[in-house]
């Protein structure tokens, strides 16, 4: 698997804060909102998550040398459990 330049992906995390603090700022500025957009989709690339928040956390890890103890959990997996695997129901229910 190829990995990304370290330092690359340090110089696009800080870039990436950096536009974060100016959209919250001025939420209406739309040039604004676009190039911070399109950094969070160059990190979602860079990384290979599909979310900008998965490839923000992914990003981190990265550069701190960080392992995760274990795969991250999307929301949908969190409210209705593991993809794959049905909620047991009760019995005599559906």
């Amino acid at each position: 698997m190829l990995l990304p330049d370290r330092n690359t992906v340090d110089r696009l995390l800080r870039h990436y804060r950096t536009q974060e603090r100016t959209v919250l700022a001025s939420p209406c500025d739309l040039s604004a909102r676009r190039r911070f957009e399109d950094t969070a989709y160059t990190l979602c690339v860079l990384m290979g998550e599909r979310t900008a928040h998965e490839a923000v956390h992914a990003a981190e890890r990265y550069v701190t040398g960080v392992l995760p103890t274990s795969p991250p959990v999307s929301l949908a997996e969190r409210v209705t459990g593991p993809a794959g695997r049905r909620q047991a129901r009760p019995p005599g229910r559906g």
